[in-house]
This record gives C-alpha cells, sequence and structure tokens, in this order.
C-alpha cells in the first residue's frame, strides 16, 4: 500500500511497511481524493482495500490552485485537472493558527528573507495570498526538519524545500490558494 501511495504521488516517507506519522499524512490526503472520510486515524482494512484496488490515481474536481487540508497537514497543486503535486505541510499552531479561507496569490518573494515579524526566522520562495498583517504565505523553511507532521508555524504554511521551490515557479499572481480542514 505504501509504495503505489508513494507511486502516485502521495508522500510517505520511507516505504517499509511500517505506519509512520508520514504514512498517516499520504493515507489522510488518499482518503481525501478517494471521496473517503477525511482523518488521520488508523490504518484499516478498508483503507487497504480502497488502494490496492484502485486502478488509476484520483482525478481533482476542483478547479487549478493550490489547496492546503489542515486535517491531513498537505497541500495539493491542482493543475488542468490533475494532481501536480502532492506535499506536506506545516501549518499555523493553536496560537497562531492559520485561516481557513481562500485567497489569490498577491506577490512572490524569491529566495530567502527573513519574517517581519520573527528574528532569525528565514522564508524561502514566499508565495503570498492573505493580506492579513503582514500576509500569510506558503514558504519554505531554513530546513526541512521544521515541517512538522502537525501545526508548526506562525500562521504561514511551511513547505519542504525543494517542493516549494517547483511549486514557486509554477504560481503565478493570481492563483487561487484554499485553506481548509482542522488539525
Amino acid at each position: 500500500m505504501e509504495k503505489k501511495l508513494d507511486n502516485w504521488g502521495y508522500p510517505v516517507g520511507i516505504v517499509d511497511g511500517k505506519v509512520t506519522l508520514r504514512t498517516r499524512q499520504a493515507l489522510c490526503a488518499w482518503r481525501e481524493t478517494a471521496g473517503l472520510p477525511v482523518s488521520r486515524g488508523r490504518l484499516t482494512t478498508g483503507d487497504v482495500r480502497s488502494v490496492l484496488l484502485a486502478k488509476k490515481r484520483p482525478v481533482p474536481t476542483r478547479p487549478s490552485g493550490i489547496y492546503v487540508n489542515k486535517t491531513c497537514q498537505m497541500l495539493y497543486q491542482v493543475v488542468n485537472k490533475t494532481y501536480r503535486r502532492i506535499v506536506w505541510v506545516s501549518t499555523g499552531t493553536p496560537e497562531h493558527e492559520t485561516p481557513n479561507r481562500t485567497g489569490k496569490v498577491w506577490r512572490k518573494w524569491a529566495g530567502p528573507h527573513e519574517s517581519s515579524l520573527y528574528d532569525d526566522a528565514y522564508m524561502y520562495d514566499s508565495i503570498y495570498f492573505l493580506k492579513d498583517r503582514p500576509g500569510i504565505a506558503l514558504h519554505g523553511s531554513r530546513a526541512n526538519s521544521l515541517i512538522k507532521t502537525y501545526p508548526a508555524s506562525h500562521s504561514c504554511i511551511r513547505v519542504m524545500r525543494p517542493q516549494i521551490h517547483r511549486i514557486f515557479r509554477e504560481t503565478k499572481i493570481g492563483t487561487r490558494v484554499s485553506v481548509y480542514g482542522k488539525y
């Protein structure tokens, strides 16, 4: 099951037959994209069956854009009715929650820059989509180890590098970004 999910672009971490927190993230994303009840719950025989019996990767029903599911802590990049990319993210902690809203990319900042709010917090390839003060963005972090399996950021959405670099290159100003769900 892990191998099939990983081959279809659902990142599971190491394919080793162990159900880790990263495997659960991938399974949560599979549940959502396959039209099953979304949860980070335990692996069930129904889950295994749904993955193993599937003949092809699910096709998105949403328009092109970026979708962040806070329940799964996953990002879906949808382009022309295809999941171009499914990646791990960390959204905001309960004290700095990322709001559930839809916005449009209004600013992109290539390379690294320091946060205007937090000293020594570097953001890479930032894609700003909400104009809350000072703005909420998708961005890479100094280290991939900062992208946890749970909400761990200060309102923005942390994305693994080099995925954020690819998403940054492919995302135009005006692209729709939707954040939804509850961890």
